[in-house]
């Protein structure tokens, strides 16, 4: 792990069936003195409807690296500003420690890196009366901690993007979600 500037990952983990809690974080991880840190610092302030909240598992629990989240979409509402900054945040700061715990991410760094993830958070959520806060959790939990996992381990590599080019195709254009 010599150089960590730049790295960066991304994971799908899909919902249980009749949920909207599909996980799509992506995420960029480097050295606080790099373009990771500066991107970091000019986040600071907040943009309307895409509001950026410092990763904590709960209060007074800020995660180390220091991480920043915030939303693909536009934020509708306060119901989605809380399944946002409560379930999904304590899901992302939970797999960052436990990427620490399991040397995902290096503990000996842990104050020299930051990282920016950018999260899905399906709309319809906050509205859904049947929405299963444990499905949330476990789809960002498992795509947060492999989206960490792909940047650290560079994934994937040039040579698998190379040999599945023809194999894979982005399911748009395949109409089949699930992609198989």
């Amino acid at each position: 792990m010599n150089n960590l500037l730049f790295r960066t990952g991304e994971a799908t983990v899909l919902a249980a069936k009749g949920q909207y809690t599909d996980a799509m974080p992506e995420v960029v991880i480097g050295t606080i003195d790099g373009p990771v840190g500066q991107a970091f610092a000019s986040m600071m302030g907040q943009s309307l409807g895409h509001t950026r909240f410092f990763v904590i598992r709960n209060l007074n629990q800020m995660v180390r690296p220091a991480a920043m989240m915030t939303s693909k979409v536009t934020i509708p509402n306060g119901a989605y500003v809380g399944l946002f900054g409560g379930v999904v945040q304590a899901a992302t700061g939970d797999a960052i420690v436990d990427c620490l715990k399991e040397d995902i991410l290096p503990k000996d760094k842990a104050n020299e890196l930051c990282m920016i993830l950018t999260i899905w958070l399906d709309p319809r959520c906050a509205d859904h009366a049947e929405l299963d806060k444990r499905d949330l959790y476990r789809c960002n939990y498992e795509a947060t901690k492999l989206a960490i996992a792909r940047a650290m381990r560079c994934e994937p590599s040039v040579e698998e993007l190379i040999s599945n080019r023809d194999k894979v195709q982005h399911y748009a254009l395949t109409g089949v979600f699930p992609p198989k």
